[in-house]
């Protein structure tokens, strides 16, 4: 026995050092594969900063999107950033608050910041529009609660804006996604959407609470009737969460309950 193969070797604390050495080489290998957006970082003033962290940033990798949407290659074919955001620095240092210097709202800064998404429709399996209108699904009606089609919409300051004239649903998932509005003409005309999630369904009218009358001109459009775009998704959004700070002076500051 003193001569047999591995007699004086604990196998078993071999396996245990492969083992964490495998573990630490995936932790490795996923955290470079989370960096292949966003990264290399940047300063507050758009530089590259100089602690990037523990980990380098992977090698480019490209990939084949589906529904002939082509490729994507990352990190360096990231989109670029927006150009000439409506907003300053308030300290020297970097990690400080920026405040904006025009209206937050229609610049969307801030609370009302909306990512630069691609100009397309989000698709399903199939590469169908996954958002369409109600009017444009044949199989798709109201089966429980109102009805919101027909209604008056009232702002948070309780102006009547227009009425529901849609429903824009996600047709995969089975739900409303966006209430479309058709807004009267004192309020710029014309359709926009609210995400459901935001508006208030009652007996008599919807109610938006986040953004006021003299606001729902300013609500980014949809180019097409039949769907919407990522990227316009993204500013609709956004232009309703901003209003939330800031459509009026008295939601800035704290609160005392």
């Amino acid at each position: 026995m003193s001569n047999a193969f591995f007699g004086n070797f604990d196998l078993a604390s071999l396996s245990i050092w492969l083992f964490w050495i495998f573990f630490a080489l995936l932790i490795i290998y996923i955290q470079r594969e989370n960096m292949r957006e966003g990264y290399p970082m940047e300063d507050d003033d758009g530089n590259i900063a100089p602690n990037q962290g523990p980990f380098p940033v992977p090698g480019d990798k490209t990939f084949l999107l589906p529904h002939g949407r082509g490729e994507l290659t990352l990190p360096s074919g990231q989109r670029p950033d927006r150009d000439n955001i409506a907003l300053e620095k308030t300290a020297v240092a970097n990690g400080f608050p920026f405040q904006p210097t025009g209206d937050p709202m229609a610049d969307g800064v801030g609370p009302a910041a909306w990512a630069n998404r691609n100009d397309e429709p989000e698709l399903d399996g199939k590469g169908h529009p996954k958002i369409v209108p109600m009017a444009a699904l044949e199989q798709f009606h109201v089966a429980a609660g109102r009805d919101p089609r027909g209604l008056p919409v009232m702002a948070g300051d309780k102006e009547i804006v227009g009425q529901i004239t849609d429903l824009w649903i996600d047709e995969p998932e089975q739900m409303v996604r966006y209430l479309e509005i058709e807004l009267d003409s004192d309020h710029g005309g014309g359709k926009r959407l609210v995400p459901l999630t935001l508006a208030r369904i009652n007996k008599t009218h919807v109610k938006v609470l986040k953004i006021y009358g003299k606001h729902f001109e300013g609500v980014p459009k949809h180019a097409s009737a039949r769907q919407v775009t990522k990227l316009e998704e993204d500013k609709i959004c956004a232009y309703y969460g901003g209003g939330t700070l800031y459509a009026s002076d008295s939601r800035f500051g704290p609160k005392l309950g």
